[in-house]
């Protein structure tokens, strides 16, 4: 009795210690300004562009004693597109390019994140733009992450990727310069 009573104890123990390290849940900082949703692209070839989208949502899924069960989805607003100029902005999201009155959202869900050492790893999933979804590739990199001055938990993280435009069926001739977007996601999770 004394052996099995033992036994159960230890598993109970291993049990609890097994359930201390498990993934969490994080949401995007949105409200504090924390994270950003950035493009650039070329500008006939002589500069870059950027611009960025004020209203986006997401959250993530991360383990640190296991990465690789890692997940993330993001919803974009593309009617918040933003490059500093109004009436490139017009022009942005009217028909020859994102066409937001017909797709006002973006998307991106991952299938699969794996670290490849000293906090750098490729984040693979499903991007959803211009009513085309394709599946992209994303370098990520760990920021950091601890606690915050109000007692909670935070986690952060930096993407880059870039795809063509005509992959989403944005086909608007700009010259052979600039055809491929550059997207830079950095993004500060608070567990929830």
């Amino acid at each position: 009795m004394k052996k099995i009573a033992s036994l159960l104890f230890a598993a109970l123990v291993a049990s609890s210690f097994g359930a201390s390290v498990q993934a969490a849940n994080y949401q995007f900082d949105t409200k504090g300004a924390h994270a950003f949703v950035q493009f650039r692209i070329k500008h006939l070839g002589y500069s870059w562009l950027y611009g960025r989208f004020d209203k986006f949502d997401g959250n993530f899924v991360y383990d640190e004693a296991k990465p690789e069960a890692s997940s993330v989805q993001v919803t974009v607003d593309t009617t918040s597109l933003n490059s500093n100029h109004a009436e490139r902005d017009k022009h942005l999201r009217g028909e020859d390019f994102l066409n937001v009155a017909k797709f006002p959202t973006a998307t991106f869900k991952s299938t699969s994140f794996t670290p490849n050492g000293d906090g750098k790893a490729t984040l693979k999933g499903d991007l959803t733009l211009h009513g085309v979804t394709k599946p992209i590739t994303i370098d990520v990199e760990e920021i950091g992450g601890g606690k915050d001055p109000w007692g909670g938990y935070r986690q952060g993280f930096t993407g880059k990727t870039e795809f063509k435009l005509k992959d989403f069926g944005i086909d608007y001739d700009l010259g052979p310069a600039s055809q491929t977007v550059e997207m830079i996601l950095d993004v500060e999770g608070i567990r929830q």
